[in-house]
């Protein structure tokens, strides 16, 4: 058994950010990996994808982005560079192809086992990430059998997929640009759509991820939020990596000839059933666009008085008078669906009783248990906590508080 003080599992942008932050604090530790550094930005991601935030905002402990293009939006591959050379730079110490196991008590600390032997450590950090598996409703069970099913998780592009009608089940930004996607590639595409955030890409001249940045909407604290287990459910904006669409809405889709219906509800006797919900989730998610607006335009009113363009306001989203509530899916009458219904963590590694009564981790900002701490899940300490842009600040927290629990100074 290899002895260690500090374990820390996954080496993508949050546990790269742990392990920079544990060495600036003289803390001995290693990373490991299932595969490579990014592993999931490798292998989990569609062809086409884009960060949703622009290249500017792709900052780590140590590292900004300094390129030539600092307003686009990287490609996964340029995402996988990024981290791959933020590793080499800091000389993180990573054991790759690693799967962990299990991680159990041991002592005054933590037994790691994993595919190539166990660890004995004092502290274990998990930067696993929180995309890590797809939420896959129960319903898919009653799909036909010659229904091919995707998660964006395993889709890649519309090659994938047999030719005819696609359902896309979500409209978060996963879901909206792969229903943008398989249409453009021919296919008639429906819509299923449930609680979303539409949003402009750009506002008042400047990316709307500058306005959030700047206002400090994304340093949103989790002690400022009222309910925090609700915040951290909230689904990504309507968005894509594109300076020329200012929107990915529903609208646009509508108008490029994507059908939209309300929440997928059930699959029963050969079909898909729709809640009738869909105009009130339209007009909840532009009373939360106009909401975030209005929160730019009082931070601008202050801090930028008459250097900007004026204030937006948007035509609300269009709603079909009678979108159907019922959608034949056999027979080729949907070919495919695409499961856009949001991630999880996956902590089944964990041998602990840390989990509530759901499932799910329980954790205050990150600290789960003495010496076991979580890190990039979303608003885990703050609203950007999920973010490339985010985790840094949460790692230089969480390495904080580890390194005075075993005495260390920053170097």
């Amino acid at each position: 058994m290899k002895r260690i003080t500090t374990v820390v599992v996954g080496a993508g942008q949050a546990g790269l950010a742990m392990s920079h932050c544990l060495s600036e604090r003289n803390v001995e530790h290693v990373v490991l990996d299932r595969g490579e550094v990014a592993q999931s930005w490798r292998s989990q991601r569609w062809d086409s994808l884009k960060l949703l935030t622009p290249r500017w905002q792709s900052r780590l402990p140590g590292l900004d982005y300094r390129g030539p293009d600092p307003d686009g939006y990287m490609s996964m591959r340029e995402v996988v560079d990024f981290l791959s050379g933020y590793a080499e730079r800091a000389w993180a110490p990573i054991e790759t192809h690693t799967s962990v196991h299990a991680i159990t008590p041991h002592g005054d600390g933590y037994r790691v086992a994993t595919q190539h032997g166990e660890w004995q450590c004092r502290q274990v950090v998990l930067a696993t990430g929180a995309c890590r598996v797809a939420n896959v409703p129960a319903l898919s069970a009653a799909l036909p059998a010659d229904v091919v099913q995707r998660t964006p998780l395993t889709y890649r592009n519309p090659d994938q997929l047999p030719q005819g009608p696609v359902l896309v089940v979500g409209a978060s930004a996963s879901g909206m640009q792969l229903a943008a996607e398989l249409r453009a590639s021919g296919r008639e595409v429906t819509l299923a759509v449930g609680e979303h955030i539409r949003m402009p890409r750009h506002y008042r001249g400047r990316d709307i991820q500058w306005w959030m940045d700047r206002a400090g909407l994304l340093d949103m604290h989790a002690d400022e939020v009222d309910d925090l287990e609700r915040a951290r459910r909230v689904p990504s904006l309507q968005l894509m990596g594109s300076h020329t669409r200012q929107w990915l809405d529903l609208n646009s889709l509508q108008d490029a000839g994507v059908r939209i219906t309300g929440r997928l509800v059930d699959v029963r006797d050969g079909e898909a059933l729709f809640a009738g919900s869909l105009a009130n989730q339209c007009a909840l998610s532009d009373l939360k666009m106009n909401r975030l607006l209005d929160s730019v335009d009082a931070w601008a009113d202050v801090a930028m008085p008459g250097h900007m363009p004026p204030p937006q306001r948007y035509a609300p989203t269009r709603c079909p008078a009678m979108p159907p509530l019922r959608l034949p899916v056999s027979g080729g009458r949907i070919r495919s669906v695409i499961w856009a219904t949001g991630f999880r963590p996956d902590f089944s590694c964990l041998r602990l009783p840390v989990f509530d009564t759901r499932g799910r981790l329980r954790h205050q900002q990150g600290h789960v248990a003495p010496g076991l701490a979580v890190l990039g899940l979303p608003f885990m300490r703050r609203r950007k906590s999920a973010l490339l842009d985010g985790v840094g600040d949460d790692a230089r927290e969480l390495a904080d508080h580890l390194a005075r629990s075993l005495g260390r100074q920053a170097a």
